[in-house]
């Protein structure tokens, strides 16, 4: 048990006696004959109590009727326990004794009666098999590995498998550790365009060692069942390109594997060397994204999406900063990070949105009204999807009828919770994933028992193999698509935008883009820089694989219009007169080929179609001016513009068109708003050619 938020709670942190008297016995039934050769105890994990036992006897029997107080030759044997509620003491017998049932009888203790007690025993030669115990189908190596074990591990896959798998780092350690990948893909190295990539990360905290040998599992689990053609691992690893990070925090692991599974405690190498939770320690973007929409600034100023990281953001750790620069060169699509100290999966925003600019009353009828809906994500019904995908996959994980770690269960039976409503963090990895990356990110909490014991994990892999497998097939959940232009190119960066999800996804280098959705008909559009938005309808089935969905965009005539303004270096064109063009082709006689009568004609049809624009426009400057605007549709004319020489402004570094048409008043087509929109008429010094 771990500590309870209540503090009255006697059911937290530890198994507590009341009323408190020596004649309390702590007892834990083998189910079958074992050699026990010794206990562990430790004290209640409070932040303000300091309850522990200091002395206790031992007692033993194979019926749980009559006991026998273990005796050291001249009286029973008075155990010394703990001084403090935090570190673990061992007590070893001094011969193996066979039982059943072994009871702890606390004699003395500090503050109240709580103990946590973890008991050594070994098996008998002829013992039987428990109803717990697990004989895995694959044949793996079930034990803890150090950070020369784990690399030697994944050489080895890697020379089984070297057609699906390349191991890689992702970055060092403060301590220079490298932190490996493994991608298993059935082309590793390469990225394939419409190929999702998903990964799981494990390693946070470096005494939380169960998520680390899961994935070492899971790495030999793919290798040996694509050998075996095993039908459902082939379509993963062909369809997917996966990424497995076993430990992302090696150095405090190394402190937590040197203690070992059983006298290693709840903080030993839970942070790096530098002293930093590296899941708490990622930019703040909740912060910025939730401002930006309480002044109305989203998403016209501020994106919804791929929010930049601050520019006060220091980095944090040398790790943080790895792990940052690792997400952005990959278009992770699904993630998941392994922890442990509960046993639930939770979703973002894992920050709580504090109440701007109104009284706690008002913030209070708020989350009344909305049930919450101001901790959610746009994608909340997603995140809960995916949540549940794995919990109710683990064998054991829904089972919460004897309540959570830290006392009762607040998933509700579901065995997935929102993190804000249940313990919000700052600047975790779950949100800075959503609203910096493409990536969906969930924590697994995977147990109460951070660092299991060997004997064990068999035991866990049985609980969680189908559950990583099943979680890394949603990523094939939702649409899929490429979006080019009318050439064929790929758009890279292009943004998606579901209608009544307030959050975009973008475009891969390769132009394909994963956008994970529930069945349904969604309205999605694909927009891009320089080119005309493009909305499609996409309809999401309960099949398995996503629905593709893909897009072909036009050039804008904004576009086309900077590109002729560039080719001229962004010069203001003055508007040459009639008579000063043609002043200027008699003036050069010899240089200019005689004008022939049909070339006459054609001039004369463009001053006249010159003509009558102007006029039209004079006439609806007067309307505009009398305070009569109509709307007037001019026909469909071509208009290129040419260019006289002229020195550019060297005191201006606005160029022309944005200095014309500000941000306030862009329109796809700024010039709709130039000649008949409210701006001021101006005079500009244009030569139009009319076609």
């Amino acid at each position: 048990m771990q500590s309870s938020e209540d503090e009255e709670d006697m059911y937290g942190g530890a198994w507590c006696a009341e009323p408190e008297d020596k004649e309390h016995w702590f007892q834990v039934d083998a189910r079958r004959e074992v050699e026990f050769t010794g206990v562990i105890t430790q004290g209640r994990n409070s932040e303000q109590l300091e309850d522990f036992v200091s002395s206790y006897f031992v007692a033993f029997s194979n019926d749980s009727r009559d006991w026998t107080v273990l005796h050291d030759g001249y009286a029973e044997w008075l155990f010394y326990g703990n001084v403090d509620k935090e570190t673990p003491v061992m007590s070893q017998f001094a011969a193996p004794v066979v039982a059943r049932y072994i009871r702890i009888l606390p004699q003395s203790w500090n503050g109240s009666l709580c103990l946590r007690a973890e008991v050594l025993a070994c098996r008998l030669p002829s013992s039987y098999h428990s109803e717990n115990e697990v004989n895995a189908s694959d044949d793996l190596d079930f034990r803890h590995h150090n950070y020369k074990d784990m690399r030697q591990m994944m050489k080895v896959i890697n020379e089984e498998c070297p057609n699906i798998t390349r191991i890689y780092n992702i970055g060092k350690s403060s301590q220079g550790l490298k932190m490996y990948a493994m991608e298993i893909s059935d082309n590793p190295g390469e990225h394939e365009t419409g190929e999702p990539e998903f990964r799981y990360t494990a390693g946070f905290h470096g005494n939380e060692a169960l998520g680390r040998e899961l994935l070492l599992l899971l790495m030999q689990f793919l290798c040996k069942e694509y050998r075996d053609e095993n039908p459902r691992v082939r379509r993963l690893v062909d369809g997917v390109r996966i990424h497995l990070v076993p430990s992302l925090n090696p150095d405090a692991y190394e402190l937590a594997y040197e203690m070992g599974s059983e006298m290693g405690n709840w903080a030993l190498g839970h942070w790096t060397e530098e002293g930093y939770d590296i899941f708490q320690n990622f930019p703040d973007l909740n912060s910025i994204l939730w401002g930006a929409e309480d002044r109305g600034w989203v998403p016209r100023i501020v994106p919804n999406h791929h929010i930049p990281l601050p520019e006060n953001f220091l980095g944090g750790s040398v790790s943080t900063k790895a792990i940052i620069s690792w997400m952005e060169r990959n278009p992770f699509v699904l993630g998941a990070n392994l922890q442990a100290g509960e046993k639930m999966v939770v979703y973002p925003f894992d920050m709580q949105r504090p109440p701007i600019s109104m009284n706690e009353e008002t913030w209070a009828r708020i989350q009344r009204q909305n049930e919450g809906a101001l901790r959610e994500t746009p994608d909340d019904a997603m995140f809960r999807w995916l949540a549940m995908s794995y919990a109710h996959s683990h064998l054991t994980m829904t089972e919460t009828y004897r309540g959570s770690c830290h006392g009762d269960d607040v998933t509700g039976g579901q065995g997935i919770v929102n993190r804000a409503s249940w313990k919000p963090v700052v600047g975790s990895m779950n949100d800075f994933s959503y609203l910096h990356t493409n990536c969906f990110e969930l924590s697994v909490f995977l147990g109460c028992d951070k660092f299991p014991h060997e004997s064990e994990l068999a035991l866990e892999w049985e609980n969680n193999r189908e559950a990583l497998l099943s979680f890394m097939e949603q990523v094939n959940r939702g649409i899929k698509g490429i979006v080019r232009d009318m050439e064929g190119n790929p758009l890279p960066n292009a943004t998606i935008t579901v209608e009544g999800i307030r959050h975009d996804v973008k475009t891969a280098a390769s132009g394909d883009y994963w956008r994970l959705l529930n069945p349904g008909e969604y309205k999605v559009t694909a927009k891009a820089d320089g080119h005309t938005p493009q909305t499609r309808l996409c309809m999401v089935g309960y099949d398995t694989g996503a629905t593709p969905c893909s897009f072909t965009l036009a050039k804008s005539n904004w576009d086309r219009i900077k590109e002729i303004m560039a080719r001229n270096g962004n010069r203001p064109i003055r508007l040459v007169t009639k008579t000063n063009r043609v002043k200027s082709t008699a003036s050069s006689t010899t240089a200019q080929p005689a004008v022939t009568g049909e070339e006459s004609q054609a001039n004369s049809q463009r001053a006249e179609r010159l003509r009558r624009f102007r006029l039209m426009r004079l006439r609806k400057l007067r309307e505009r001016l009398r305070g009569r605007v109509t709307t007037t549709t001019l026909p469909t004319t071509t208009t290129t513009t040419t260019t006289t020489t002229q020195p550019p402004d060297a005191e201006s570094t606005t160029s022309w068109y944005d200095s014309w048409f500000p941000v306030d008043s862009y329109t796809e087509n700024p010039f709709d708003t130039f000649i008949f929109g409210s701006a001021p008429t101006q005079e500009y010094n244009f030569e139009y050619t009319i076609d």
